[in-house]
């Protein structure tokens, strides 16, 4: 059975998408550890980080470096959190979030909003920093309201 994460790339789910090249997605977390939690996800299923052949861990690490440069300066954070953890799906992901301190690696301290227009919000707001960046080949369109 596919992951959540494959059904969500396949379009059977919907996602808040900010990247998506050939080996390579990234969407929003639905339950965030703070505004601008994004989702790091290699297209082709994997369960462990670990077992990810050399090009496409550095493509995954590569597209979370281009999306970590830009979430600080977004939502006015110092710092951009990163996590491996791979407990809840059984499809490897790099957990991004802008962090202001140790508090927000805690998972039962979520601060980040589920409101869908925060998180529309939320989205947009990378996408066009991503866009500013230079990465805009790999920014998908805004959704159609």
């Amino acid at each position: 059975m596919a992951s959540i994460f494959t059904r969500i790339i396949n379009g059977e789910i919907p996602g808040r998408f900010v990247w998506a090249d050939e080996r390579v997605v990234a969407f929003l977390d639905a339950f965030p550890q703070t505004d601008g939690h994004v989702l790091v996800v290699p297209r082709e299923e994997i369960d462990r980080w670990t077992d990810l052949p050399d090009d496409l861990a550095a493509r995954l690490f590569h597209v979370g470096h281009l999306i970590g440069k830009v979430l600080p300066e977004t939502f006015d954070a110092p710092r951009t959190g990163v996590v491996i953890e791979g407990f809840e799906v059984p499809h490897t992901h790099l957990h991004l979030f802008p962090a202001r301190g140790p508090q927000d690696f805690d998972a039962s301290n979520k601060t980040g909003s589920q409101d869908a227009a925060d998180q529309d919000e939320a989205a947009r707001r990378i996408r066009a920093a991503l866009r500013e960046a230079g990465h805009g080949a790999s920014v998908p369109d805004e959704p159609e309201a």
